[in-house]
């Protein structure tokens, strides 16, 4: 962060060389560990591939409704006022929103029991898509907490 009034510029991906899209390009750094990008590529292409059989659509489309479907709208951030500390609801911006996605799918689709990361990940997109994945129960928890914590909306700033 810069200490002057300058805005940090936002760092563009470019979008991957299968299917052009920058969801599935950020999805694959994401999966990516120790910088092996070809494989976290195999990874999550044949992962999209496998879910898209399972559900009859489009590869990327299939990503897309996962994403999606386990997007959260509202979370909650801890606010300290006068030696209390109050849970308050906020808004999340979109693209952190798609940013926890991402990130509770393949922290979900890492603690599943399976053979291959392949399979893991292709169940966890097909039970995203269908609302009943651990990714989406992570996003209503979230939500519940924010719905029962309520009454301190006030305290956001």
């Amino acid at each position: 962060m810069p200490r002057r009034a300058k805005r940090v510029k936002k760092h563009v991906i470019a979008p991957d060389s299968k299917y052009g899209s920058v969801d599935v390009a950020k999805f694959i750094n994401r999966i990516m560990l120790k910088g092996k990008k070809s494989t976290a590529e195999r990874i999550v292409y044949g992962a999209m591939e496998l879910a898209a059989q399972q559900a009859d659509a489009e590869a990327v489309e299939v990503l897309t409704k996962a994403i999606d479907s386990s997007t959260p709208l509202i979370r909650v951030k801890p606010r300290r006022v006068g030696g209390a500390t109050y849970q308050v609801p906020m808004e999340v911006d979109k693209r952190v929103g798609r940013a926890l996605a991402m990130r509770w799918l393949i922290l979900a689709a890492r603690a599943r029991s399976g053979k291959s990361m392949q399979e893991k990940l292709a169940a966890e997109l097909a039970d995203a898509i269908q609302g009943r994945g651990s990714a989406v129960r992570k996003r209503e928890e979230i939500h519940r907490m924010a719905e029962a914590n309520k009454a301190f909306v006030h305290y956001r700033w």
